[in-house]
């Protein structure tokens, strides 16, 4: 499922898991904040720290232009960007991107709890090395 040479497998792994249990149970066709209050349930159930909906601003050329939450920062280290969409598309994944950019973090997940199975997508900050 997730490869052990990449940053963070273990945790990325763990917070997948935890997604796959809550898709288990719930099935598709919730709206998002269902499966986000659902996977804050399984985060606090295996002790993964994390905060929700966490806001930072976004700068363009260091002015402060507007602010964005992604929906769930885990431990301080991985952006996890939640979907409740029939199929992932490129729009969602140059929006996880764009959200690493802000936060200034090298690793997410994109998870889509829209489709018949769990989809995601280990995301990583362009330049990053494995």
């Amino acid at each position: 499922m997730i490869k052990q040479e990449y940053p963070e497998s273990e945790l990325t792994g763990k917070i997948i898991g935890c997604a796959m249990e809550v898709h288990r149970t719930l099935g598709n066709g919730f709206q998002e904040v269902i499966y986000q209050r659902a996977l804050a349930i399984e985060f606090t159930k295996h002790r993964i720290a994390f905060s929700r909906e966490h806001e930072i601003d976004i700068f363009y050329k260091e002015h402060c232009v507007g602010r964005r939450r992604v929906d769930f920062f885990v431990e301080g280290k991985i952006m996890v960007e939640l979907k409740a969409v029939i199929q992932m598309e490129d729009v969602h994944l140059a929006q996880a991107i764009n959200y690493l950019e802000a936060y200034g973090l090298p690793i997410g997940l994109l998870i889509n709890f829209g489709n018949r199975s769990l989809q995601f997508k280990r995301v990583m900050k362009p330049g990053t090395k494995l």
